[in-house]
């Protein structure tokens, strides 16, 4: 399009197409090519020297990868993306990109267990330190702040707690360190969050989840608010090989394309679960940012569209009774990851942040008894048979 769109279903549809440079196909091709010809030795230079933009190597730039990072770009209001091969990868880019021996680093607790695994396993040894403070703590996150911060890290939604960082707050603490604010939008994703609105410098996540949203693609990208960091990023993911392939890309390109209808159907079938799980016995608590009940429920509202499709419980039978439940579910399925168009349950505590020490589980809000739910496009009358159905379950075992 000539002119970019300015709404979220129009920049899901339409970002990163432009029919005339593909032989007006309205489906970017998959550019399934190593390496691209010059027509000119000269060309050929000047594509090296930056000063032609066309293709040269996949690993350095794809037509199909273009095509991706500007679409989420434009959805997550950033001057350009990198995508990668993994969330991880992701992460890891702007680690390697912005962070050296010495460098010190503030991050909100919850994290993804193998994000807080590459800081305190992998990092650590390039003589990184870190500091962790709780995501609802604005000011804990001002007090950790020294002369060798580099950076700021912080996941909101958090993972899995759906603790709430105040992006406004974390933004002005990050600039008036000088230093950047890094944040994981995975959980909510661009339709219902844009930190970069918000005073945030670099946005990344997991593509794997609500961008795709079919389970089918593992990848990653990162947005930047300005040049100069978008191509500090872009070199290191470069160098070390993080980019993406054109095939996932396309898939990706794909997926994103029904982002907003997904999110919307998926929302809407979490918000009648969260309900229905805080008025059940069996459920000690549920977390859910569409919840008054939730702690930052007024932060949800001034800072999301939407409380997206993911809920956290805690049962009243701790981990025998999450361990029923899981395993009664018969059309929900038992695995880890989210966003995607099945709704999909796991336990934290054993699986995606089996890494983290039990005592800084705790320490959290990590308890044994606590299981994630992300809601997917299902009707919702068959997720709340399911979930009645196992529910009976975990009442029959221990009453």
């Amino acid at each position: 399009m000539a002119n970019k769109a300015k709404r979220l279903h129009t920049k899901a549809i339409h970002g990163g197409l432009d029919p005339a440079a593909h032989r007006g196909a309205v489906s970017v091709p998959i550019y399934q090519s190593s390496t691209f010809a010059f027509p000119t030795a000269e060309e050929g230079a000047a594509r090296f020297d930056g000063t032609s933009d066309g293709p040269i190597y996949t690993r350095m730039g794809n037509p199909t990868v273009h095509a991706l990072q500007e679409c989420v770009a434009d959805l997550e209001g950033g001057c350009g993306a990198i995508a990668t091969a993994t969330g991880m990868a992701a992460i890891s880019t702007v680690f390697l990109a912005l962070l050296r021996s010495g460098d010190h680093v503030v991050a909100t607790d919850p994290l993804y267990g193998a994000s807080r695994g590459l800081l305190t396993r992998y990092f650590s040894r390039l003589g990184v330190t870190s500091t962790f403070v709780p995501a609802v703590d604005a000011a804990a996150l001002t007090a950790a702040i020294r002369p060798e911060t580099r950076l700021i890290y912080v996941e909101t939604p958090a993972n899995p707690t759906l603790d709430l960082v105040d992006l406004i707050a974390a933004s002005a603490t990050a600039h008036s360190a000088g230093i950047p604010l890094i944040v994981d939008n995975t959980f909510a994703g661009p339709y219902l969050q844009r930190p970069i609105e918000l005073g945030a410098d670099v946005v990344l996540h997991s593509a794997t989840k609500s961008l795709n949203g079919h389970s089918d693609v593992i990848a990653g990208i990162v947005v930047a608010r300005d040049p100069s960091m978008l191509a500090t990023l872009r070199d290191a993911a470069i160098m070390f090989g993080l980019t993406i392939d054109p095939h996932q890309s396309w898939l990706l390109l794909r997926g994103i394309r029904t982002l907003g209808m997904r999110v919307e159907r998926a929302q809407t079938n979490a918000m009648t679960i969260a309900r229905w799980l805080e008025d059940h016995d069996q459920v000690a608590w549920v977390r859910y940012p569409g919840l008054p009940s939730h702690p930052q429920f007024k932060l949800a509202q001034q800072q999301m569209d939407g409380p997206g499709s993911i809920i956290a419980f805690e049962m009243r039978g701790g981990v025998t009774a999450g361990s029923i439940l899981m395993n009664s579910v018969r059309m929900i399925t038992l695995a880890v990851s989210v966003g995607g168009v099945e709704s999909l349950i796991e336990h934290p505590a054993s699986m995606t942040h089996k890494s983290v020490p039990e005592s800084e589980q705790r320490r959290q809000g990590i308890t044994a008894g606590l299981v994630r739910l992300s809601a997917g496009c299902e009707d919702l009358d068959d997720l709340l048979a399911d979930l009645t159905q196992a529910m009976a379950h975990v009442t029959a075992a221990i009453g």
